[in-house]
Protein backbone atom coordinates (compact mmCIF):
# COMPACT_ATOMS: atom_id res chain seq x y z
CA UNK A 1 0.00 0.00 0.00
CA UNK A 2 1.38 3.14 -1.00
CA UNK A 3 2.50 5.60 1.87
CA UNK A 4 1.04 9.10 1.75
CA UNK A 5 3.84 11.65 2.71
CA UNK A 6 2.44 14.33 4.41
CA UNK A 7 0.84 11.54 7.05
CA UNK A 8 4.41 10.24 7.76
CA UNK A 9 5.74 11.36 11.31
CA UNK A 10 5.27 13.45 13.77
CA UNK A 11 4.42 16.51 12.01
CA UNK A 12 2.00 13.99 9.62
CA UNK A 13 0.33 12.64 13.11
CA UNK A 14 -0.77 16.55 13.52
CA UNK A 15 -2.26 16.86 10.53
CA UNK A 16 -4.35 13.75 11.18
CA UNK A 17 -5.28 15.07 14.65
CA UNK A 18 -6.54 18.20 13.00
CA UNK A 19 -8.19 16.69 10.58
CA UNK A 20 -10.60 14.42 13.11
CA UNK A 21 -10.82 17.86 14.92
CA UNK A 22 -12.14 18.90 11.65
CA UNK A 23 -14.43 16.27 11.02
CA UNK A 24 -16.05 16.17 14.58
CA UNK A 25 -16.97 19.96 14.19
CA UNK A 26 -18.88 19.34 10.91
CA UNK A 27 -22.64 19.45 11.35
CA UNK A 28 -23.29 16.57 9.34
CA UNK A 29 -27.20 16.65 9.45
CA UNK A 30 -27.20 19.65 7.55
CA UNK A 31 -24.68 18.93 5.31
CA UNK A 32 -26.50 16.03 4.33
CA UNK A 33 -29.87 17.99 3.92
CA UNK A 34 -28.34 20.75 1.76
CA UNK A 35 -26.75 18.18 -0.96
CA UNK A 36 -29.66 16.18 -0.48
CA UNK A 37 -31.08 19.07 -3.08
CA UNK A 38 -28.61 17.32 -5.61
CA UNK A 39 -31.12 14.73 -6.19
CA UNK A 40 -34.11 16.96 -7.06
CA UNK A 41 -32.10 19.17 -9.38
CA UNK A 42 -30.63 16.23 -11.11
CA UNK A 43 -33.69 14.95 -11.81
CA UNK A 44 -35.01 18.20 -13.50
CA UNK A 45 -32.09 18.75 -15.54
CA UNK A 46 -32.72 15.54 -16.99
CA UNK A 47 -35.71 15.96 -17.79
CA UNK A 48 -35.12 19.00 -19.78
CA UNK A 49 -33.60 19.78 -23.39
CA UNK A 50 -30.18 19.71 -24.29
CA UNK A 51 -31.17 23.81 -25.32
CA UNK A 52 -32.78 24.67 -22.13
CA UNK A 53 -30.09 23.21 -19.97
CA UNK A 54 -27.48 25.06 -21.95
CA UNK A 55 -29.70 28.05 -21.52
CA UNK A 56 -29.82 27.86 -17.89
CA UNK A 57 -25.88 26.88 -17.33
CA UNK A 58 -24.86 30.12 -19.60
CA UNK A 59 -27.71 32.25 -17.59
CA UNK A 60 -26.44 31.21 -14.36
CA UNK A 61 -22.68 31.33 -15.38
CA UNK A 62 -23.76 35.34 -16.13
CA UNK A 63 -25.14 35.61 -12.94
CA UNK A 64 -22.40 33.92 -10.69
CA UNK A 65 -19.74 35.76 -13.04
CA UNK A 66 -21.23 39.17 -11.73
CA UNK A 67 -21.57 38.06 -8.10
CA UNK A 68 -18.15 36.91 -8.56
CA UNK A 69 -17.32 40.65 -10.15
CA UNK A 70 -19.40 42.35 -7.00
CA UNK A 71 -17.15 40.90 -4.35
CA UNK A 72 -13.63 41.79 -6.17
CA UNK A 73 -14.65 45.38 -7.25
CA UNK A 74 -15.67 45.85 -3.66
CA UNK A 75 -13.66 44.27 -1.71
CA UNK A 76 -10.30 44.50 -3.67
CA UNK A 77 -10.75 47.53 -6.71
CA UNK A 78 -13.16 49.61 -4.95
CA UNK A 79 -12.39 52.12 -8.01
CA UNK A 80 -14.01 49.75 -10.34
CA UNK A 81 -17.00 49.22 -8.58
CA UNK A 82 -19.44 51.24 -11.01
CA UNK A 83 -17.99 48.55 -13.64
CA UNK A 84 -20.53 45.77 -14.79
CA UNK A 85 -23.14 46.91 -11.94
CA UNK A 86 -26.51 46.28 -11.84
CA UNK A 87 -27.56 48.08 -15.21
CA UNK A 88 -24.99 46.44 -16.85
CA UNK A 89 -26.28 43.29 -15.67
CA UNK A 90 -30.24 44.10 -16.82
CA UNK A 91 -28.19 45.10 -20.31
CA UNK A 92 -26.42 41.68 -20.37
CA UNK A 93 -29.90 39.78 -19.38
CA UNK A 94 -31.67 41.47 -22.42
CA UNK A 95 -28.49 40.28 -24.70
CA UNK A 96 -28.85 37.38 -23.12
CA UNK A 97 -32.63 36.14 -23.56
CA UNK A 98 -31.91 37.75 -27.90
CA UNK A 99 -28.79 35.43 -28.16
CA UNK A 100 -30.48 32.01 -26.85
CA UNK A 101 -33.91 32.73 -29.02
CA UNK A 102 -31.35 32.95 -32.45
CA UNK A 103 -29.77 29.66 -30.68
CA UNK A 104 -32.89 28.27 -30.74
CA UNK A 105 -32.54 27.17 -26.95
CA UNK A 106 -35.70 28.67 -25.99
CA UNK A 107 -38.92 29.18 -27.31
CA UNK A 108 -39.30 33.21 -27.98
CA UNK A 109 -42.44 33.38 -25.56
CA UNK A 110 -42.85 34.93 -22.33
CA UNK A 111 -44.34 31.65 -20.71
CA UNK A 112 -40.50 30.03 -21.85
CA UNK A 113 -38.66 32.95 -20.25
CA UNK A 114 -40.75 32.92 -16.90
CA UNK A 115 -40.57 29.78 -16.54
CA UNK A 116 -36.63 29.80 -17.10
CA UNK A 117 -36.47 32.85 -14.43
CA UNK A 118 -38.20 30.97 -12.04
CA UNK A 119 -35.62 28.12 -12.20
CA UNK A 120 -32.91 29.75 -12.18
CA UNK A 121 -34.23 31.86 -9.48
CA UNK A 122 -34.94 28.76 -7.18
CA UNK A 123 -31.16 27.68 -8.19
CA UNK A 124 -29.68 31.06 -7.26
CA UNK A 125 -31.51 30.95 -3.99
CA UNK A 126 -30.52 27.75 -3.25
CA UNK A 127 -26.75 27.22 -4.14
CA UNK A 128 -26.02 30.74 -3.23
CA UNK A 129 -28.67 32.32 -0.49
CA UNK A 130 -29.10 28.92 1.05
CA UNK A 131 -25.41 27.70 1.04
CA UNK A 132 -24.40 31.22 2.71
CA UNK A 133 -26.74 30.31 5.15
CA UNK A 134 -25.92 26.91 5.67
CA UNK A 135 -22.50 28.21 5.85
CA UNK A 136 -23.31 30.60 8.37
CA UNK A 137 -24.25 27.76 10.65
CA UNK A 138 -21.05 25.23 10.08
CA UNK A 139 -18.67 28.03 11.46
CA UNK A 140 -21.20 29.41 14.13
CA UNK A 141 -24.45 31.49 13.93
CA UNK A 142 -22.42 34.65 15.30
CA UNK A 143 -18.68 35.79 15.36
CA UNK A 144 -19.34 38.43 18.17
CA UNK A 145 -19.16 36.61 21.53
CA UNK A 146 -21.75 37.67 24.24
CA UNK A 147 -20.14 39.32 27.18
CA UNK A 148 -18.63 42.26 29.57
CA UNK A 149 -18.05 45.20 29.13
CA UNK A 150 -21.58 46.15 28.14
CA UNK A 151 -22.21 49.03 27.25
CA UNK A 152 -25.53 51.69 28.40
CA UNK A 153 -28.71 50.33 27.07
CA UNK A 154 -31.96 52.50 25.95
CA UNK A 155 -34.89 49.88 25.12
CA UNK A 156 -37.64 51.83 23.79
CA UNK A 157 -41.18 50.79 23.77
CA UNK A 158 -43.38 52.74 21.40
CA UNK A 159 -47.35 51.57 22.13
CA UNK A 160 -50.75 52.61 20.93
CA UNK A 161 -53.29 50.72 22.79
CA UNK A 162 -51.30 47.52 23.77
CA UNK A 163 -52.73 47.18 27.43
CA UNK A 164 -52.49 43.22 27.92
CA UNK A 165 -49.26 43.67 26.66
CA UNK A 166 -46.87 46.01 27.03
CA UNK A 167 -46.46 45.39 30.83
CA UNK A 168 -45.30 41.62 29.92
CA UNK A 169 -43.09 43.19 27.34
CA UNK A 170 -41.32 45.47 30.02
CA UNK A 171 -41.54 42.45 32.39
CA UNK A 172 -39.44 40.48 29.90
CA UNK A 173 -36.90 43.41 29.73
CA UNK A 174 -36.75 43.71 33.46
CA UNK A 175 -35.93 39.63 33.89
CA UNK A 176 -33.31 40.05 30.85
CA UNK A 177 -29.86 39.08 31.74
CA UNK A 178 -28.35 42.41 31.44
CA UNK A 179 -26.86 44.72 34.51
CA UNK A 180 -29.45 46.61 35.74
CA UNK A 181 -27.26 50.09 36.00
CA UNK A 182 -26.72 49.75 32.50
CA UNK A 183 -30.35 49.29 31.14
CA UNK A 184 -33.10 52.24 30.75
CA UNK A 185 -36.69 50.71 29.52
CA UNK A 186 -38.65 53.85 28.22
CA UNK A 187 -42.37 53.08 27.27
CA UNK A 188 -43.49 55.52 24.80
CA UNK A 189 -47.56 55.90 24.91
CA UNK A 190 -48.12 57.12 22.07
CA UNK A 191 -52.12 58.33 22.68
CA UNK A 192 -53.42 55.28 23.17
CA UNK A 193 -57.09 54.89 24.36
CA UNK A 194 -56.74 52.30 26.67
CA UNK A 195 -55.18 51.32 29.73
CA UNK A 196 -51.49 51.00 28.05
CA UNK A 197 -50.13 54.12 30.00
CA UNK A 198 -51.63 53.12 33.50
CA UNK A 199 -50.23 49.81 32.80
CA UNK A 200 -46.67 50.92 32.23
CA UNK A 201 -46.84 53.24 34.59
CA UNK A 202 -47.02 50.74 37.19
CA UNK A 203 -43.73 49.39 36.25
CA UNK A 204 -42.16 52.83 36.11
CA UNK A 205 -43.50 53.60 39.89
CA UNK A 206 -41.73 50.14 41.43
CA UNK A 207 -38.40 50.20 38.65
CA UNK A 208 -35.90 53.14 38.74
CA UNK A 209 -34.85 52.06 35.42
CA UNK A 210 -38.69 51.96 33.87
CA UNK A 211 -39.39 55.27 32.19
CA UNK A 212 -42.99 56.25 30.66
CA UNK A 213 -44.09 59.06 28.58
CA UNK A 214 -46.91 59.82 26.55
CA UNK A 215 -47.83 62.07 23.66
CA UNK A 216 -50.57 62.82 21.50
CA UNK A 217 -51.33 59.74 18.64
CA UNK A 218 -49.04 60.33 15.76
CA UNK A 219 -47.44 56.94 14.42
CA UNK A 220 -45.19 54.67 15.51
CA UNK A 221 -42.35 56.56 13.59
CA UNK A 222 -42.59 59.84 15.71
CA UNK A 223 -43.28 57.54 19.08
CA UNK A 224 -40.06 56.57 18.40
CA UNK A 225 -38.21 59.84 17.37
CA UNK A 226 -40.33 61.01 21.02
CA UNK A 227 -38.66 58.72 22.80
CA UNK A 228 -34.98 59.28 21.57
CA UNK A 229 -35.36 62.33 23.07
CA UNK A 230 -35.32 60.93 26.78
CA UNK A 231 -32.90 58.50 25.47
CA UNK A 232 -29.22 59.01 27.28
CA UNK A 233 -27.39 55.41 26.34
CA UNK A 234 -25.05 54.90 23.24
CA UNK A 235 -26.81 51.80 22.14
CA UNK A 236 -30.88 52.27 21.42
CA UNK A 237 -33.02 49.22 21.31
CA UNK A 238 -36.24 49.10 20.19
CA UNK A 239 -39.30 46.22 21.09
CA UNK A 240 -42.60 46.40 19.94
CA UNK A 241 -45.11 46.46 22.69
CA UNK A 242 -46.06 43.00 21.60
CA UNK A 243 -43.24 41.19 21.72
CA UNK A 244 -41.11 39.20 24.54
CA UNK A 245 -37.20 39.13 24.32
CA UNK A 246 -35.26 36.12 25.64
CA UNK A 247 -33.17 36.01 28.80
CA UNK A 248 -30.11 36.66 26.76
CA UNK A 249 -31.21 38.95 24.15
CA UNK A 250 -30.17 42.19 25.16
CA UNK A 251 -26.84 40.68 25.88
CA UNK A 252 -26.77 39.10 22.51
CA UNK A 253 -27.95 41.65 20.27
CA UNK A 254 -25.59 44.82 21.39
CA UNK A 255 -22.04 42.32 21.10
CA UNK A 256 -21.36 43.15 17.62
CA UNK A 257 -21.32 47.36 18.47
CA UNK A 258 -18.31 46.44 20.84
CA UNK A 259 -16.26 44.42 18.52
CA UNK A 260 -16.81 46.33 15.66
CA UNK A 261 -16.89 50.24 15.27
CA UNK A 262 -18.69 50.23 11.27
CA UNK A 263 -21.58 48.21 12.87
CA UNK A 264 -24.72 50.78 12.95
CA UNK A 265 -27.44 48.53 13.60
CA UNK A 266 -28.07 44.80 14.48
CA UNK A 267 -31.09 42.62 13.83
CA UNK A 268 -32.42 39.92 16.15
CA UNK A 269 -33.91 36.00 15.05
CA UNK A 270 -37.87 36.58 15.08
CA UNK A 271 -39.95 33.52 16.47
CA UNK A 272 -44.01 33.17 16.95
CA UNK A 273 -45.28 32.07 19.97
CA UNK A 274 -48.74 31.72 19.23
CA UNK A 275 -49.09 28.82 16.97
CA UNK A 276 -52.25 27.63 17.37
CA UNK A 277 -53.84 27.62 13.79
CA UNK A 278 -52.46 26.99 10.32
CA UNK A 279 -52.01 31.22 9.64
CA UNK A 280 -49.68 31.12 12.06
CA UNK A 281 -47.66 28.17 11.66
CA UNK A 282 -47.20 28.85 7.64
CA UNK A 283 -46.05 32.50 9.06
CA UNK A 284 -43.44 30.67 11.46
CA UNK A 285 -42.31 28.42 8.40
CA UNK A 286 -42.26 31.70 5.98
CA UNK A 287 -40.25 33.45 8.84
CA UNK A 288 -37.84 30.40 9.37
CA UNK A 289 -36.85 30.08 5.40
CA UNK A 290 -37.76 33.65 3.90
CA UNK A 291 -36.65 36.08 6.76
CA UNK A 292 -33.98 34.07 9.02
CA UNK A 293 -32.01 32.06 6.05
CA UNK A 294 -32.06 35.54 3.95
CA UNK A 295 -30.65 37.93 6.60
CA UNK A 296 -28.25 35.19 7.23
CA UNK A 297 -26.58 35.24 3.73
CA UNK A 298 -27.44 39.25 3.50
CA UNK A 299 -25.21 39.09 6.95
CA UNK A 300 -21.96 37.92 5.62
CA UNK A 301 -21.77 41.23 3.61
CA UNK A 302 -22.98 43.66 6.06
CA UNK A 303 -26.06 44.39 4.46
CA UNK A 304 -28.94 43.17 6.42
CA UNK A 305 -31.70 45.64 5.00
CA UNK A 306 -34.16 45.28 7.36
CA UNK A 307 -33.77 45.40 11.67
CA UNK A 308 -37.22 44.22 12.82
CA UNK A 309 -39.33 46.27 14.67
CA UNK A 310 -40.15 43.65 17.57
CA UNK A 311 -36.48 43.79 18.52
CA UNK A 312 -33.38 45.60 16.58
CA UNK A 313 -30.59 47.94 18.46
CA UNK A 314 -29.35 50.77 16.65
CA UNK A 315 -26.06 52.85 17.35
CA UNK A 316 -27.45 56.08 18.83
CA UNK A 317 -24.41 58.05 16.51
CA UNK A 318 -25.94 56.13 13.47
CA UNK A 319 -29.61 57.33 14.30
CA UNK A 320 -28.45 61.01 14.71
CA UNK A 321 -26.38 60.91 11.45
CA UNK A 322 -29.82 60.14 9.35
CA UNK A 323 -32.14 61.80 11.32
CA UNK A 324 -33.74 58.79 13.10
CA UNK A 325 -37.51 57.96 11.83
CA UNK A 326 -39.21 59.62 8.95
CA UNK A 327 -42.87 59.50 8.22
CA UNK A 328 -42.82 58.69 4.44
CA UNK A 329 -43.07 55.22 4.48
CA UNK A 330 -45.48 52.59 6.33
CA UNK A 331 -42.85 50.47 7.43
CA UNK A 332 -40.08 52.37 9.40
CA UNK A 333 -37.83 49.30 10.43
CA UNK A 334 -36.99 48.89 6.93
CA UNK A 335 -37.22 52.72 5.89
CA UNK A 336 -34.58 53.54 9.01
CA UNK A 337 -32.19 50.70 8.17
CA UNK A 338 -31.54 51.72 4.47
CA UNK A 339 -30.50 55.08 5.63
CA UNK A 340 -28.08 53.25 8.17
CA UNK A 341 -26.85 50.95 5.66
CA UNK A 342 -26.93 54.25 2.90
CA UNK A 343 -24.90 56.28 5.55
CA UNK A 344 -21.79 54.06 5.56
CA UNK A 345 -22.19 51.39 8.22
CA UNK A 346 -22.96 47.74 7.91
CA UNK A 347 -25.93 45.93 9.68
CA UNK A 348 -25.54 42.85 11.12
CA UNK A 349 -27.51 40.03 12.51
CA UNK A 350 -27.60 38.64 16.02
CA UNK A 351 -28.87 35.18 17.79
CA UNK A 352 -30.49 37.70 20.15
CA UNK A 353 -34.33 35.70 20.16
CA UNK A 354 -37.71 37.65 20.62
CA UNK A 355 -40.58 36.13 20.94
CA UNK A 356 -43.87 38.32 18.67
CA UNK A 357 -47.45 37.60 18.45
CA UNK A 358 -48.17 37.11 14.76
CA UNK A 359 -51.97 37.45 12.93
CA UNK A 360 -54.07 34.49 13.62
CA UNK A 361 -56.69 35.23 11.03
CA UNK A 362 -56.45 35.19 7.32
CA UNK A 363 -58.12 38.73 7.61
CA UNK A 364 -56.01 39.93 10.17
CA UNK A 365 -52.38 38.51 8.08
CA UNK A 366 -54.03 40.52 5.14
CA UNK A 367 -53.98 43.75 7.05
CA UNK A 368 -50.71 43.47 8.83
CA UNK A 369 -49.38 42.77 5.24
CA UNK A 370 -50.73 45.19 3.26
CA UNK A 371 -49.40 48.14 5.18
CA UNK A 372 -45.66 45.71 5.31
CA UNK A 373 -46.10 45.25 1.77
CA UNK A 374 -47.49 49.10 0.84
CA UNK A 375 -44.47 49.91 3.09
CA UNK A 376 -41.89 47.85 1.33
CA UNK A 377 -42.37 49.01 -2.20
CA UNK A 378 -42.17 53.18 -0.56
CA UNK A 379 -39.07 52.30 0.93
CA UNK A 380 -37.78 50.73 -2.35
CA UNK A 381 -39.07 54.10 -4.49
CA UNK A 382 -37.87 56.65 -1.50
CA UNK A 383 -34.36 54.76 -1.62
CA UNK A 384 -33.97 54.32 -5.66
CA UNK A 385 -30.97 55.91 -6.11
CA UNK A 386 -29.12 53.09 -4.28
CA UNK A 387 -30.35 51.45 -7.76
CA UNK A 388 -28.03 53.44 -9.66
CA UNK A 389 -25.28 53.99 -7.69
CA UNK A 390 -22.62 51.63 -7.83
CA UNK A 391 -20.90 53.76 -4.52
CA UNK A 392 -22.92 51.71 -2.22
CA UNK A 393 -21.34 48.75 -2.75
CA UNK A 394 -22.86 45.24 -2.03
CA UNK A 395 -25.88 46.97 -0.90
CA UNK A 396 -26.49 48.55 -4.66
CA UNK A 397 -24.88 45.19 -6.65
CA UNK A 398 -26.56 42.61 -4.36
CA UNK A 399 -29.19 43.53 -2.15
CA UNK A 400 -31.32 45.66 -3.57
CA UNK A 401 -31.10 43.47 -7.42
CA UNK A 402 -32.26 40.81 -5.30
CA UNK A 403 -35.57 42.49 -3.52
CA UNK A 404 -36.11 44.48 -6.82
CA UNK A 405 -36.48 40.96 -8.15
CA UNK A 406 -38.50 39.49 -5.55
CA UNK A 407 -40.94 42.18 -5.26
CA UNK A 408 -41.30 43.11 -8.78
CA UNK A 409 -40.69 40.05 -10.91
CA UNK A 410 -41.68 36.47 -8.42
CA UNK A 411 -45.32 38.18 -7.54
CA UNK A 412 -46.16 38.07 -11.52
CA UNK A 413 -44.23 35.44 -12.42
CA UNK A 414 -45.73 33.19 -9.75
CA UNK A 415 -49.53 33.70 -11.10
CA UNK A 416 -48.29 33.23 -14.72
CA UNK A 417 -46.17 30.07 -14.07
CA UNK A 418 -49.66 28.91 -12.18
CA UNK A 419 -51.88 29.83 -14.94
CA UNK A 420 -49.14 27.72 -17.60
CA UNK A 421 -49.99 24.84 -14.96
CA UNK A 422 -53.47 25.16 -14.89
CA UNK A 423 -53.50 24.84 -18.76
CA UNK A 424 -51.26 21.86 -18.62
CA UNK A 425 -53.01 20.34 -16.07
CA UNK A 426 -56.36 21.01 -18.45
CA UNK A 427 -54.84 19.93 -21.63
CA UNK A 428 -54.15 16.37 -20.41
CA UNK A 429 -50.51 17.02 -18.98
CA UNK A 430 -51.04 15.68 -15.60
CA UNK A 431 -47.28 14.25 -15.05
CA UNK A 432 -46.05 16.89 -16.48
CA UNK A 433 -47.81 19.56 -13.50
CA UNK A 434 -46.97 16.26 -10.85
CA UNK A 435 -43.17 16.48 -11.46
CA UNK A 436 -43.10 20.62 -11.54
CA UNK A 437 -45.04 20.23 -8.20
CA UNK A 438 -42.79 17.57 -7.14
CA UNK A 439 -39.74 19.61 -7.91
CA UNK A 440 -40.43 22.66 -6.57
CA UNK A 441 -42.08 21.64 -3.40
CA UNK A 442 -39.13 19.11 -2.83
CA UNK A 443 -36.52 22.58 -3.06
CA UNK A 444 -38.99 24.05 -0.34
CA UNK A 445 -38.97 20.92 1.62
CA UNK A 446 -35.52 20.88 1.79
CA UNK A 447 -35.09 24.90 2.26
CA UNK A 448 -37.35 24.78 5.20
CA UNK A 449 -35.88 21.13 6.88
CA UNK A 450 -31.89 23.35 6.53
CA UNK A 451 -34.02 26.48 8.37
CA UNK A 452 -35.58 24.14 10.87
CA UNK A 453 -32.23 22.63 11.65
CA UNK A 454 -30.31 26.04 11.57
CA UNK A 455 -32.83 27.47 13.87
CA UNK A 456 -33.46 24.85 15.93
CA UNK A 457 -37.44 25.11 14.97
CA UNK A 458 -39.97 22.67 15.45
CA UNK A 459 -39.50 19.87 12.60
CA UNK A 460 -43.77 19.48 12.44
CA UNK A 461 -44.04 22.96 10.44
CA UNK A 462 -42.59 20.86 7.55
CA UNK A 463 -45.92 19.42 7.04
CA UNK A 464 -46.50 22.70 5.60
CA UNK A 465 -44.34 23.33 2.95
CA UNK A 466 -46.29 22.44 0.24
CA UNK A 467 -48.80 25.63 0.81
CA UNK A 468 -45.50 27.97 0.16
CA UNK A 469 -45.91 26.66 -3.27
CA UNK A 470 -49.54 26.42 -3.70
CA UNK A 471 -51.55 28.57 -1.88
CA UNK A 472 -50.16 30.50 0.98
CA UNK A 473 -47.57 31.98 -1.48
CA UNK A 474 -50.30 32.99 -4.14
CA UNK A 475 -51.72 34.78 -0.95
CA UNK A 476 -48.77 36.99 -0.43
CA UNK A 477 -48.03 37.37 -4.35
CA UNK A 478 -51.49 38.74 -4.47
CA UNK A 479 -51.30 40.66 -1.61
CA UNK A 480 -47.77 42.40 -3.27
CA UNK A 481 -49.35 43.01 -6.69
CA UNK A 482 -52.27 44.78 -5.20
CA UNK A 483 -49.70 47.24 -2.77
CA UNK A 484 -47.32 47.39 -6.01
CA UNK A 485 -50.55 49.25 -8.13
CA UNK A 486 -51.67 51.09 -5.05
CA UNK A 487 -48.22 52.39 -4.17
CA UNK A 488 -47.41 53.10 -7.92
CA UNK A 489 -50.55 55.14 -8.28
CA UNK A 490 -50.23 57.05 -5.33
CA UNK A 491 -52.95 56.14 -3.58
CA UNK A 492 -53.50 57.84 0.17
CA UNK A 493 -52.24 54.62 1.94
CA UNK A 494 -53.56 54.36 5.83
CA UNK A 495 -51.97 52.42 8.41
CA UNK A 496 -53.61 48.92 8.67
CA UNK A 497 -52.96 46.40 11.44
CA UNK A 498 -54.04 43.44 12.77
CA UNK A 499 -56.13 42.80 16.24
CA UNK A 500 -54.25 41.54 18.87
CA UNK A 501 -55.49 37.93 20.28
CA UNK A 502 -55.29 38.58 24.40
CA UNK A 503 -57.12 42.06 23.59
CA UNK A 504 -59.80 40.17 21.62
CA UNK A 505 -59.83 37.04 23.91
CA UNK A 506 -60.28 40.11 26.81
CA UNK A 507 -63.15 41.70 24.96
CA UNK A 508 -64.96 38.27 23.67
CA UNK A 509 -64.64 37.62 27.64
CA UNK A 510 -66.27 41.32 28.35
CA UNK A 511 -69.22 40.66 26.24
CA UNK A 512 -70.02 37.38 27.60
CA UNK A 513 -70.31 38.69 30.81
CA UNK A 514 -72.22 41.14 30.29
CA UNK A 515 -74.56 39.10 28.05
CA UNK A 516 -74.41 37.05 31.43
CA UNK A 517 -75.73 40.02 33.68
CA UNK A 518 -78.46 40.84 31.11
CA UNK A 519 -79.97 37.70 30.65
CA UNK A 520 -79.97 36.74 34.61
CA UNK A 521 -81.24 40.70 34.88
CA UNK A 522 -84.18 39.24 32.83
Amino acid sequence: MPVVPWLVGKSGSARLARVGRGLQAVKWRPLALFLSALIPFGLLLDVMGPGVIAAIVVLTGLIGAYLLWSYVAVERIPKYMSLFGPRALAVSLVAYGVLIVALGWLEPSPMAFVHLGAVVLIFIYYWFIAFIAFFHDQIGHSTFEAGPPYPDVTVLIPAYNEEGYVGRTIQALLDAEYPTERLEIIAIDDGSTDDTYAEASTYAAVFEQVRVVSKENGGKYSALNYGLLFASSEIIVTVDADSIVAANALKRIVAPFRDDADIGAVASNVTIWNRDSLVTRCQQLEYTIGVNIYRRALDYFGIVMVVPGCLGAYRRDALDEVFAYDPDTLTEDFDVTMKVLRAGYRVTVSDARVYTEAPSTWADLHRQRLRWYRGNYMTILKHWPVVTDGSYGYLNRVALPFRLVEMFFVPAASFVVLAYIVWLALTGHLVTVLAVFVFFTSIVLLIAALGIQIEGEDWRLLVYSPLLVVGYKQFHDALNLRCMVDVLTDRDLDWTSAKRVEQTRSQDAERTSVSTQVLESE
